[in-house]
């Protein structure tokens, strides 16, 4: 009997992944930087005079024209090597890493130019392998190009959205929290992204941080795709490895302890699931965008329901009902 309702169980298809919209970043801040010499160089040299006077007019309330001096100065006097030009050079260097910065986030955000970001990104966290907003951005790159269908980046942004995790955990923050409201909706964004890159090649790995993204008080903890990933990531990872050993090392078989065990973590796992569909069912209430979805799951939610309660669906609306007043179950 277990075996024929094992094997229509796992018959039952699951709905297509939709990724979640992700905002934009608006600008980035400027890095600290040293102060440039009040005073212009001691020198006969007028063009040098007034191209460092012109630059110190400038480089902190007109950025752009400041570079465009500051270069113009380097051409000329770099090779002085004093303490003029090394102040430039380095609020060149500095600069320079800003416009990448903001480039990156033009391109990640903007124009979706995953490749070009990728590429970017690399020089910018290879000169600063901690700087936090563009691994964050790139992290988000990652998610963006796999919502694209477009899983070349999805190892890559992994990694750089871990790494960024790392980092705020640790106490480092951005430069400029935007687009989300704070640490609390970054760390939720993040964990949310981790998860969703891992959900394809490694769905037993997405569990945890796709539930871990709800523990804050974000939308995401509201949204019901959160719980919709979370169902899938069971049922293609864990029910999906558990069932295949099942039936290769118990069906048609005498009823031992051992197999007693593996049908009982079997169950455990369904009832994640069905704990996952439930809460998307509930998070998706009666809004209209949300009313194809919510069909799918409620229909997937009733199938597993029925299988653990013996074809009956009695209780499955107060499950829905109650579920969001519940903790979400750890993860298997």
């Amino acid at each position: 009997m277990y075996k024929r309702n094992l094997t229509q169980f796992l018959m039952v298809a699951a709905a297509a992944v939709v990724l979640l919209p992700a905002g934009a970043i608006n600008g980035v801040k400027a890095q600290p930087r040293p102060q440039a010499q009040s005073q212009p160089p001691e020198t006969d040299d007028e063009v040098k005079v007034n191209l460092y006077t012109r630059f110190t007019q400038t480089y902190k309330t007109n950025k752009p024209a400041a570079y465009e001096t500051a270069k113009a100065y380097l051409q000329r006097y770099a090779k002085d090597n004093d303490q003029y030009a090394k102040y430039i050079q380095l609020w060149v260097t500095l600069y320079e890493k800003e416009l990448r910065m903001r480039k990156l986030r033009d391109l990640v955000y903007n124009d979706r130019n995953f490749a070009e970001a990728f590429r970017l990104g690399k020089q910018v966290i290879a000169d600063d392998p901690d700087q936090l907003d563009s691994l964050i951005a790139l992290g988000n790159a990652g998610y963006l190009a796999f919502r694209a269908n477009d899983e070349n980046y999805s190892a890559e942004g992994l990694k750089y959205a871990s790494h960024a995790i790392q980092l705020i955990d640790s106490g480092k923050a951005p430069d400029d929290w935007t687009p989300f409201k704070g640490k609390d909706e970054t760390l939720a964004f993040l964990y949310s992204a981790m998860g969703l890159l891992k959900l394809k090649a490694t769905p037993i790995e997405a569990v945890a941080p796709l539930i871990k993204s709800t523990q804050w008080d974000t939308d995401l903890k509201r949204d019901p795709f959160t719980y919709f990933y979370i169902a899938r990531a069971y049922e293609t990872g864990l029910y999906a490895k558990l069932s295949a050993d099942y039936q290769k090392n118990f069906a048609d078989k005498e009823e031992t302890p051992a197999s007693k065990q593996a049908l009982e973590k079997l169950n455990q796992v369904i009832d994640r699931i069905i704990d996952a569909y439930a809460r998307a069912v509930a998070q998706a209430g009666s809004k209209t965008e949300n009313a194809a979805n919510r069909k799918a799951w409620l229909d997937r939610l009733t199938v597993l329901y029925k299988f653990r309660h013996g074809d009956s669906d009695a209780g499955l609306n107060e499950l829905i009902a109650s579920v969001l007043s519940k903790p979400i179950p750890p993860a298997l």
